[in-house]
């Protein structure tokens, strides 16, 4: 007998038990929701008064497999701001479905976030860019989701949101215009770029006929995560803001020596961490001052 996509999906009272809870164990009602790719998980650390919580504790939640990944759900502010941050995300690589990497995602909906920031480890693809450069995501290409590995497939609860919900404004333009205007006055204007991220299933690095195709596609950037959760946040109404640091250059030349490896990737991490973590505090700080931006 096979499973089909509905066997997999979460009612809205399943992840509403699971908010419930946790809203129960903290007085923290966050707006603000954050995720934290791979070796930028010092993003949570930022927060005062915490209240964290393991993965593993959590009724129903995911567990993270991957290095570079803490799997923890903290709670606590930012700049005053009342926020949630997940250490560590999920991908289809560690065997889930596309609906389970997405459950954090609806949990943080019912917990009353209203502006989802996420972030992420991703291949440079567009020639102009360096190792350690920060892309301001303007848009994405879901390679799974040509093949219909989409985490809205089944079931439509329109509590969350609209059977079919438009992806042409999927990134807002107002926190990409905010985080540009933040970073060239933190002076990371050298380093602040913008593109289009493409995401795979992984977990293998792309061989050289595919990072040349991606690029010729339109993509600067090639990762495994961030678009199925973005496709979420939007399908439940929240404004999306997504950032990659580009930890190693895509191999295009077969002539190159060069292997990407997740080492890299998580070194990378910990240089550029500091400026990254920078930019999105003084990011929830403007949109602290400016509820539009909520």
């Amino acid at each position: 007998m096979t499973s089909s996509a509905s066997d997999y999906c979460y009612t809205y009272e399943e992840c509403k038990a699971t908010a419930d809870w946790l809203l129960v164990q903290t007085g923290v009602r966050p707006k603000v929701g954050i995720v934290c790719g791979s070796g930028l998980g010092g993003l949570a650390d930022i927060l005062k008064d915490q209240v964290v919580f393991n993965y593993e504790d959590i009724p129903d939640f995911p567990q993270s497999t991957v290095q570079g990944h803490a799997g923890r759900l903290v709670f606590g502010t930012l700049k005053g701001r009342p926020c949630v941050c997940m250490q560590g995300r999920f991908h289809l690589y560690e065997g889930y479905p596309v609906q389970k990497i997405t459950l954090p995602i609806r949990i943080f909906k019912l917990l009353g976030v209203e502006t989802v920031i996420l972030t992420n480890a991703a291949g440079g693809l567009n020639q102009d860019f360096k190792v350690g450069d920060i892309m301001i995501m303007k848009d994405h290409l879901n390679m799974p989701g040509f093949a219909g590995n989409n985490p809205l497939v089944g079931p439509n609860d329109q509590r969350f949101g609209e059977r079919f919900p438009c992806m042409s404004d999927a990134y807002d333009r107002e926190l990409q215009q905010l985080a540009a205007d933040v970073g060239q006055e933190l002076g990371f204007g050298d380093f602040l770029k913008e593109g289009v991220y493409c995401v795979l299933g992984g977990p293998s690095f792309e061989t050289i006929a595919e990072c040349r195709m991606l690029h010729r596609l339109g993509a600067d950037a090639v990762g495994m995560s961030t678009v199925h959760e973005v496709i979420v946040a939007r399908h439940c109404g929240m404004r999306v803001f997504a950032l990659s640091l580009i930890t190693n250059q895509a191999v295009m030349d077969y002539d190159s020596r060069e292997r990407a490896n997740h080492e890299e990737v998580l070194e990378t991490g910990k240089l550029r961490a500091e400026q990254l973590e920078k930019l999105v505090a003084a990011m929830v700080t403007r949109m602290e001052h400016n509820d539009d931006l909520i």
